[in-house]
């Protein structure tokens, strides 16, 4: 309960946000242009709240479903004005006025982003170093030369400090190129190239683990079976243990490291487990029962304990990426470059049907990501912003009719005929537009569900 509650606030705050960041770039350029504004609302439907400070102001709303929201300005097609405000219309305004209302709600998406991103940057992102751990026989990974204790340094020149950012560039990298270039510096300390064809990853959207996939994992710590923090008032201090009990059996098997702990702890909630432990030197039997705990719509085994820090571990494994703040500005706008550009690559290939339908996402997805990345942190929950700002931006400046890329044909269409099109020509435009944006939030939200019953 408590994961699905985070998952619809953070989507409604992740849609809001970035809802008001793309409507204020029309909202404040029309101002800044001369256009009288008459509403400004985040959402849709019944007004929640609303504000006008004064008559000749907009009016300020917040609606109840905080799925979109609109700029209402004046406008000679949409009622009556009057003459004293004909002026202030903004189909009064030149061409290239207009052009710049209508742009400035995707340039503020990302502008948005390469912030975001350039936070991100600044803040630092932790993460995993980049080390395989284990290669599979007859994989591209194999194939390519890659290794056991490689460090991933860079794909396609993009430096990969953590294994999020190396999974980020496999993916980005392989839409965008017909191989893969991964930089690596091998366990005696040599730099090397090797090279994965694009083609080995195929469909993103079928790839629910795209290191299994390619036939590599990570290289992971092997922890003994050691107690360090045990949290109050949970299982694990409920039933005797302290910090510095070694493991050494469950159930009567043989408990051999952490994570075989963690994965049996995990296998049950509710049970209780026979535990055998080593305690000074002396071996005692406790009994313990993990509580139920729900974590990405599961129910797993919880006792609230840690396991006992070793010295050289963290510096081995753990990366914690942070770029100063000038350096920051061109990776950041790099970054919403590169993501702008995946968009249209991925829409591209969905269209001509070198991609699958799985790759769109619908609401569903997005505040399952929205709930994951805020339980991760606020860096992960910014970095998620700004890629769903870069996607906002570039889904609305396609040419379809109902959206901001629709309206610039129609600005564009007016620019060479000297004329503006038919008041019967937009109405069809626009009817045509709506059924085609319906058809794929429609679309979206049918892949979702699939994706979750699957």
């Amino acid at each position: 309960m408590e994961d699905l509650l985070l998952k619809i606030i953070a989507f409604v705050i992740a849609i809001a946000l970035l809802v008001a960041v793309h409507e204020f770039g029309h909202f404040w350029v029309a101002r800044r242009l001369g256009v009288k504004v008459l509403r400004f609302s985040i959402g849709f439907g019944p007004a929640l709240w609303r504000r006008q400070p004064a008559p000749d102001e907009p009016e300020y709303v917040v609606a109840a479903i905080p799925l979109g929201g609109y700029v209402k300005m004046l406008d000679e097609r949409e009622g009556p004005v009057e003459a004293r405000e004909r002026h202030r219309a903004f189909n009064r305004k030149p061409l290239w006025a207009r052009s710049a209302i209508v742009v400035a709600g995707p340039l503020f998406n990302f502008l948005f982003a390469i912030v975001a991103f350039w936070g991100v940057l600044v803040l630092g992102e932790p993460g995993l170093r980049p080390l395989i751990g284990e290669v599979q026989p007859d994989s591209s990974a194999q194939r390519a030369g890659l290794q056991v204790g490689d460090e991933v340094l860079s794909i396609n020149g993009q430096p990969t400090p953590t294994w999020s950012l190396a999974v980020q560039g496999l993916a980005t990298g392989s839409v965008g190129e017909s191989q893969l270039v991964i930089r690596v510096r091998d366990a005696a300390g040599d730099e090397q190239v090797r090279i994965i064809p694009s083609s080995d990853i195929g469909d993103l959207a079928k790839q629910r683990n795209l290191l299994d996939h390619l036939g590599m994992s990570p290289e992971r710590p092997v922890l003994p079976p050691v107690f360090g923090k045990i949290l109050p008032d949970e299982p694990a201090e409920l039933a005797g243990l302290q910090a510095g009990d070694r493991i050494l059996s469950a159930d009567g098997t043989a408990v051999p490291n952490w994570r075989f702990w963690v994965s049996y702890v995990r296998d049950r909630p509710g049970v209780t487990i026979d535990l055998v432990i080593e305690r000074g030197g002396q071996r005692m039997q406790l009994d313990l029962t993990p509580a139920p705990h729900v974590r990405n719509e599961e129910v797993v085994g919880r006792i609230g304990a840690a396991y006992q820090p070793m010295p050289g571990i963290e510096e081995r494994y753990s990366v914690h990426y942070r770029t100063p703040w000038g350096e920051a500005i061109p990776t950041a706008v790099a970054r919403t470059w590169e993501y702008s550009v995946l968009t249209l690559k991925v829409i591209w290939r969905v269209l001509t049907g070198q991609a699958s339908v799985h790759n769109l996402s619908g609401p569903i997805t997005i505040a399952d990501v929205a709930g994951k990345t805020a339980s991760y942190g606020f860096v992960y929950f910014l970095k998620f912003l700004a890629i769903v700002s870069v996607s906002l931006g570039v889904l609305n400046l396609l040419p379809v009719p109902v959206l901001d890329g629709g309206h610039l044909v129609y600005l564009a269409i007016e620019g060479v005929k000297g004329s503006p099109l038919s008041e019967a020509a937009t109405l069809h435009a626009q009817k045509v537009g709506l059924v085609l944006l319906v058809g794929l939030m429609s679309l979206a939200f049918y892949v979702d569900i699939v994706r979750v019953l699957d």
